[in-house]
């Protein structure tokens, strides 16, 4: 058994956010960690230590410069549950890296302080800007207001002048 840190599991839950489609760049890593931690993001070294661990163990592996859960580390996530908060999502990779087996036969992940640096500027730039996230949910009141008003309303209205003629 190894002694997994505290940055390792949000990281964990943050490469399978951020990768669910692709293989997640930097920076998206540090947007699914930061929405996780809610605005408290490890430092640079936390991180460089935790990307190292968690690929010499065979969790996470770099593809085409960017960041995926190896087969091994989706197991981990697999049995999340959907509605459980980020907390509890994360205390339960924490449990599971407890008893996860040392294996360091895995290449590591190398980064650097200012690869790091770079991201969470780069994040944080993009976090301040004025553009729209069009993936965020509608809120109830714009779709009320994007809805037609009653057409049906004016079809009745319509037969009766047709039928006064």
């Amino acid at each position: 058994m190894h002694i997994f840190r505290d940055a390792d599991a949000p990281l964990l839950l943050a490469t399978l956010m951020a990768s669910k489609r692709r293989a997640a760049d930097l920076v998206g890593v540090i947007a699914a960690l930061d929405l996780i931690l809610e605005g408290a993001i490890p430092p640079s070294p936390k991180l460089i230590d935790s990307f190292g661990r968690l690929s010499t163990h065979g969790l996470i592996a770099e593809v085409d410069g960017g960041y995926v859960l190896t087969a091994e580390g989706e197991k981990m996530v697999v049995g999340l549950p959907k509605k459980a908060t980020s907390d509890e999502r994360v205390d339960s990779i924490r449990e599971d890296l407890a008893g996860y087996p040392q294996a360091d036969d895995h290449p590591a992940v190398e980064l650097t302080v200012e690869a790091i640096h770079a991201a969470v500027l780069a994040h944080r730039a993009s976090k301040s800007g004025t553009g729209r996230n069009m993936l965020m949910p509608k809120t109830k009141a714009a779709e009320a207001a994007a809805k037609r008003a009653a057409q049906w309303r004016h079809a009745a209205a319509a037969r009766r002048r047709k039928a006064q003629r």
